[in-house]
């Protein structure tokens, strides 16, 4: 009897111990599908008074576009990655909204390419046309945040701050000398004297042909950059080049950047809030009537006429280009989608936004088919580059009936390369030894990292990369009307800025992605029309739960290593590459 009773109460106890963590968890996904609804809820309540400043902080990375809703971001707006697509809209809404009369540029000190940064200038400098005003504010500028706030009405500097003005430089890692200490070495064969890709694991140091293409497109880049804040703040080019030759942040009192023109007045903080205050006809103690630019957005007009029955894609492309997976540029995910957007008759037409060094050339080939797909429904396809549009993120692009850079984009970079790794040394300082037993030379093993390749292996992974680089250059060559020897000319791995590349006929136009869009409107005789972002981002709730571990993880990773987080993100995709790439070398440009 004593054992019934306590087989009763120990199952009693499991019963209402599970009972409690069902409950629990109910209640808690309850809990947060309530904060998010109420988010979501919130957004629709922002309230934008008239005499209204919209609040543009420059801060921490600046995406492309935000492709996920991450749980924090919808519990906190201001917590979202912050996305170069909801900026330009959000300026771009503003400009024709009567209750905003002006933008409170915030800079932080924000992470991004100088044709993002260039993107945002220009749609600044739009808004300023309507007669309205932009004040910019920072505790000391960055040099990428100031060539924004250049643009600005009115520009203040905290009394003990500065402006960093240094020029541009290329800095590019190199892990050859990592690479001998743990016994492993870098097999490559590739085409193309200036494809430095490879470089950095298998040379100590640049070689000529990688310094001398890339001081031309930072010298050309640097040019643009100054040649804006000339036109900007009157500040000749020689000066601008004078202060970057003397590091003019370092040593010079805050008084010496009004002086030279750069800012048009010392505040802090507190005091550029009254100026604002001023500005909109307030009061030194009424609340200064701001909204920032995320929650603007949930309520702001959209600049293009809506029209249910002229519709414009905008798919964005960004990030390395690999077969198969969820991040970056995926044929396994793009392929499908541009195939449903061909076969859609309410699509007449799409502007591909590209932002990618490249990355697998097996899957450029899949996305140039399924976009070359697209155009044989008799649609009309452009191509809108961002910071990068080179290697493979050019060879999904060339096949477009027209293409828009940046003058700073980096674009071209057409080579092809293979790199496998040989740890046979690795292995025998470790104390691990292999046997093989194989038909056919050795070859039913290969790819073989325990074994240099052989002549007839290295031959043949030659001839692949041969023929990757042949497909590649003829696509180019139909896609632009160019023959493939002259293709070849301009190519052989080559990364040129936008300015080059229009020049040489890589790309047709020097402009934004807005510009794109507007020239196709027009290219399809529509009046009013309505731009559709693809893809969709996956708002699901559950999906949002489920992804909520690995986003923790990833944003744990990011804050451990720090600025050396990029450098992470290229060893994940060298480590996980195709052994066929077309890509341009991880640099970080300053």
């Amino acid at each position: 009897m004593m054992l019934k009773n306590f087989f009763i109460s120990m199952l009693g106890a499991l019963t209402a111990f599970w009972i409690s963590i069902m409950l629990l968890f109910i209640l808690g996904v309850v809990f947060a599908a309530g904060t998010i609804v109420s988010a979501i809820g919130g957004a629709a309540s922002v309230a934008v008074e008239k005499n209204s400043v919209l609040y543009l902080p420059l801060s921490g990375v600046i995406e492309e576009r935000q492709t996920t809703v991450e749980f924090t971001s919808l519990i906190n707006q201001e917590a979202r990655p912050v996305a170069l697509d909801d900026i330009i809209r959000s300026i771009s809404a503003a400009a024709d909204d009567d209750r905003i009369e002006g933008i409170y540029l915030d800079c932080q000190g924000a992470s991004a390419g100088v044709a993002t940064r260039l993107a945002i200038r220009k749609a600044l400098e739009d808004f300023k046309k309507g007669g309205k005003w932009v004040v910019a504010y920072a505790d000391s500028y960055t040099q990428g945040d100031y060539y924004v706030a250049s643009v600005a009405s009115e520009i203040y500097l905290n009394p003990i701050g500065a402006v960093d003005i240094h020029g541009l430089g290329s800095l590019i890692p190199f892990f050859k000398g990592l690479l001998d200490k743990l016994g492993v070495e870098m097999q490559v064969v590739k085409v193309g004297t200036y494809k430095s890709a490879v470089e950095p694991y298998i040379m100590t140091a640049m070689s000529e042909p990688a310094r001398e293409q890339t001081l031309v497109f930072l010298t050309n880049i640097w040019n643009q950059i100054t040649v804006d804040i000339k036109a900007s703040r009157g500040v000749s080019v020689e000066a601008l080049n004078q202060m970057a030759d003397s590091l003019v942040a370092l040593g010079n009192g805050s008084d010496y950047f009004v002086e030279n023109k750069l800012v048009d007045g010392l505040a802090y903080q507190r005091q550029v809030t009254d100026k604002l205050k001023e500005k909109v006809g307030l009061k030194a103690d009424d609340a200064l009537r701001s909204v920032y630019f995320g929650d603007y957005l949930q309520v702001a007009d959209v600049p293009h006429e809506k029209s249910n029955k002229n519709k414009i894609a905008v798919y964005y492309a960004f990030g390395n280009i690999v077969d198969h997976g969820s991040q970056g540029i995926s044929a396994e995910q793009m392929v499908p989608d541009i195939t449903d957007l061909a076969e859609d008759d309410d699509i007449k037409a799409m502007v591909l936004r590209v932002n990618s060094g490249g990355g697998s050339a097996f899957a450029s080939e899949q996305i140039w088919e399924a976009l070359q797909y697209f155009k044989s429904k008799g649609k009309k396809l452009y191509v809108s580059m961002g910071d990068y549009a080179a290697s493979g993120g050019y060879y999904i692009s060339c096949g477009a009936d027209r293409i828009y850079a940046e003058p700073v984009t980096l674009t071209g970079s057409i080579g092809i390369f293979g790199m496998m790794p040989c740890a046979q040394q690795l292995a025998q300082n470790i104390g691990v030894s292999i046997s093989t037993v194989t038909t056919n030379n050795g070859n039913a093993v290969f790819p073989n990292v325990f074994e240099p390749m052989t002549p007839t292996q290295r031959s043949a992974m030659q001839r692949e990369v041969d023929n990757g680089y042949e497909l590649f250059t003829r696509r180019c060559a139909e896609g632009r009307g160019i023959s493939q020897d002259s293709i070849k000319v301009i190519g052989e791995g080559r990364v040129w800025d936008g300015l080059m590349a229009r020049k040489l006929g890589l790309v047709d136009a020097l402009g934004s992605l807005d510009q794109a869009v507007g020239d196709l409107a027009k290219d399809m005789k529509y009046t009013a029309y309505q731009v559709v972002s693809y893809p969709n981002p996956d708002k699901s709730f559950w999906d949002i739960i489920s992804d909520f571990d690995r986003q923790m993880k990833v944003r744990a990773i990011r804050e451990e290593l720090g600025a050396a987080y990029p450098l992470y993100q290229e060893y994940k995709a060298v480590a996980g590459m195709e052994r066929i790439q077309a890509r341009i070398p991880y640099m970080i440009v300053e």
